[in-house]
């Protein structure tokens, strides 16, 4: 029992010198803690600064720039120049912020300002940066005082004697100085000889001339245009997708500039009744005149009455335009010696 109790006594002194020290330590952790966002020496960011050129003249410009050392965790903001009414600098430009260097949690950045100096003498700057956390706001500044001098410059014009401007020396021509570009010109001419020579032993191959090369490209004959043309609203498919006053348009359309180009009928300026007219007196198989009748009062009836043709309507009313086309266009020679 007496060991027991001795023991027990033992531990329990042990436990008491460790709450005792326990204590100390958190009072003294306490005494010295410093509240959070206050910015002491040992953590303060560094700011530094610099201007180039120190010496400038009255409105000439110079570069104000200012680095800064800080905590990643640590908010810095620069000076804005803009929103600064000052006689002494106007504010040209500025470049965004640059990190410059990283290393664990800290970092360099810089700022870079394009200033204008307007008043003459020694100007000193102390690079100043915002400091600025929940808890605080705080103006820090760095630890030199930066110093430029702006002033002007003086001109005596009475030190200087003004003379007359002299006139250009005249130097003699030397061959050597256009020896190049002639030995030069004379291989272009040579080649440019060399490539026409090619040209006209091909075109003559081929039975033209130079000449031919400047035609203007006769136009197609009337019928051809138009069976060009009936080619293409075919494949526009205008009635198929319900177009049918634009299909009737443009089949019309097509016939005019074929009897006005074929038959020397002015029918773009005329109406379906005046065609029809017209056409009376020109020699037609009798079919194609009434081809073109049926085509222009259908055609009438779409684009006014707005009617709408079936699609079968629509297929007869194109070929009847192709017949009429082909049953009217000159026979050429070939066909008539076939004949």
């Amino acid at each position: 029992m007496t060991y027991i109790y001795r023991t027990m006594k033992k531990i329990y002194k042990n436990i008491s010198i460790a709450l005792v020290a326990l204590f100390l330590c958190c009072g003294f952790v306490a005494i010295t803690a410093q509240p959070k966002g206050v910015v002491t020496p040992d953590n303060a960011p560094k700011v530094t600064g610099s201007v180039e050129p120190d010496s400038i003249g009255i409105g000439d410009r110079f570069t104000y720039t200012i680095e800064v050392e800080k905590d990643l965790v640590q908010s810095l903001f620069f000076p804005d120049f803009r929103m600064m009414q000052n006689d002494k600098y106007e504010f040209i430009e500025d470049v965004p912020v640059d990190t410059l260097e990283r290393e664990g949690r800290k970092l360099k950045l810089r700022k870079r300002y394009l200033l204008a100096a307007f008043q003459e003498g020694i100007h000193q700057v102390v690079p100043q940066v915002i400091y600025a956390d929940k808890n605080i706001v705080d103006t820090l500044s760095g630890d030199d005082t930066l110093m430029f001098m702006v002033s002007t410059f003086q001109i005596d014009s009475t030190s200087h004697t003004i003379f007359d401007i002299k006139p250009q020396k005249t130097l003699r021509f030397k061959m050597g100085e256009i020896t190049g570009y002639l030995l030069w010109g004379v291989i272009a001419v040579i080649i440019i000889l060399l490539l026409l020579y090619v040209a006209k032993r091909v075109l003559a191959h081929y039975g033209k001339n130079f000449g031919d090369l400047f035609k203007p490209t006769p136009p197609l004959p009337p019928h051809e245009q138009a069976f060009k043309a009936l080619e293409q609203l075919r494949e526009e498919r205008l009635w198929q997708e319900g177009k049918h006053k634009e299909y009737y348009s443009a089949l019309t359309d097509i016939l005019r500039t074929y009897i006005d180009g074929h038959f020397e009928v002015g029918a773009m300026e005329m109406t379906s009744d005046e065609i029809i007219e017209a056409m009376r007196g020109v020699e037609l198989p009798q079919k194609s005149a009434m081809d073109l009748t049926n085509i222009l009062r259908d055609a009438d009836l779409v684009k006014f009455a707005k009617a709408v043709p079936e699609a079968e309507e629509n297929e007869e009313a194109f070929r009847a335009a192709w017949d009429f086309v082909e049953q009217t266009r000159p026979v050429e020679e070939s066909e008539e010696n076939e004949e």
